[in-house]
């Protein structure tokens, strides 16, 4: 069997556009990797432009690490966030494939479940006024979905410090949630990476009486002894790890036992077996694995699949049920969550199938979603505008690089 061509797709929302890729054989089986990037599409496209005819194309999907490997290393480059989420959709769909090849779900082929159900928590459910009264009712539509674990970011547009105003605003609104949800739904708190360690840790201090499961990026991602400087100062478990993309950026988190749970991304993070080997070097060191996941309904089913195998997995971000619930039509297949938890997925493979006419019928967005932002938490990217050499492209028809049209 040998790859023949790749196919990108992407479907566009008010916040995210998420790209799909198709990869194709010659023997007509096919599968789909999926990722969200944040404001970097056109790059996404245009590495896949050039990886794809020299690294994947007559490929054996198959020979998964080779296929990992070749695209790491023979570009002769330091791969970030861009080679590894191209990485990542290339290798989900080449488990796709060989999973639909074997009749099996990916997960028996990477060792079998170790659970039968996934706990799942909710994101993006807090598209409200940043009042207490506005983040107690929709707290409370969480719960009478069936979950039993919500996250949410309280701290406005904030960075490295908050006016006294905004700390005991972000105080109120956390426990108008802990009073919706009651104590014995975890609550994860979200800091997006705003503050320096003071700060992260004052804020900590503050929410711990709310009992949070853990708090999350308290400080920006590129400096490790500082999140190290926090997980010492607080009782709280720390969470990181989405915007680390290899596992060579991971290796001083677990040298100097930063935090208590990773949060990898596995379509950042070169895919699933890249993460189940992250994973694995975190129960070294006795840590727990929470994949983050703002993606849509292919990035949830790879992300479930790891879940079931691995035995130090927490539990699984999840938007879509209360954040454009819409975007699951774009792949249907996946289990509900029924009273906080998913279920294995079933069917070969991922389990889900791509609606390209689905997909097609919702055209990607030219937005631009900025967290440090007024009101980002609204889920409403905002329009740039279109000057210079961009204007002169979108009024020729010129479209962004892609490796198969």
């Amino acid at each position: 069997m040998k790859i023949v061509d790749v196919k990108t797709h992407v479907m566009g929302t008010a916040w995210r556009n998420l790209t799909f890729v198709r990869v194709i054989t010659d023997e007509g089986l096919e599968g789909v990797g999926e990722v969200r990037m944040l404001n970097h599409t056109d790059a996404l496209l245009g590495y896949l432009a050039e990886a794809v005819p020299n690294h994947v194309l007559g490929h054996d999907p198959h020979h998964i690490e080779d296929l990992v490997q070749r695209m790491y290393r023979n570009d002769y480059a330091r791969a970030g966030e861009i080679a590894m989420s191209a990485i990542a959709t290339i290798e989900i769909a080449c488990w796709d494939i060989v999973g639909k090849a074997l009749g099996r779900p990916i997960y028996e082929l990477l060792g079998g479940p170790v659970r039968e159900r996934m706990k799942a928590y909710a994101n993006g459910w807090y598209t409200v006024e940043r009042t207490p009264e506005e983040f107690h009712r929709a707290a409370r539509r969480v719960v009478e979905r069936g979950y039993r674990a919500l996250k949410l970011d309280p701290f406005g547009s904030g960075f490295y410090e908050l006016e006294a105003a905004e700390k005991r605003r972000a105080v109120a609104l956390v426990e108008a949630v802990r009073d919706a949800v009651g104590p014995d739904v975890e609550l994860l708190i979200e800091m997006h990476g705003r503050f320096n360690p003071a700060t992260a840790v004052e804020m900590a201090r503050e929410l711990a009486p709310f009992q949070p499961s853990w708090i999350e990026e308290p400080v920006p991602p590129e400096n490790l002894a500082a999140l190290k400087k926090v997980a010492e100062q607080v009782t709280l478990p720390v969470a990181t790890g989405e915007r680390l993309h290899t596992r060579y950026d991971f290796r001083p988190l677990f040298e100097l036992q930063a935090a208590d749970i990773i949060q990898p991304d596995i379509t950042h993070c070169g895919g699933l077996l890249e993460v189940r080997k992250l994973a694995a070097w975190a129960e070294c060191y006795y840590m727990l694995v929470a994949p983050h996941n703002v993606g849509g309904p292919v990035s949830t089913a790879a992300a479930l699949h790891l879940a079931a195998v691995t035995p130090n997995f927490k539990i699984q971000e999840h938007f879509n049920d209360l954040n454009e619930e819409w975007v699951k039509q774009a792949a249907p297949g996946n289990p509900e969550v029924v009273d906080g938890y998913f279920s294995l997925p079933q069917g070969p493979g991922l389990g889900v199938t791509l609606d390209e006419s689905f997909v097609t019928a919702h055209p990607r967005q030219r937005i631009f979603f900025n967290l440090f932002a007024e009101n980002w938490h609204l889920r409403q990217a905002v329009q740039p505008p279109v000057t210079g050499s961009a204007a002169a492209a979108s009024s020729s028809g010129d479209q962004p690089p892609s490796p198969s049209a």
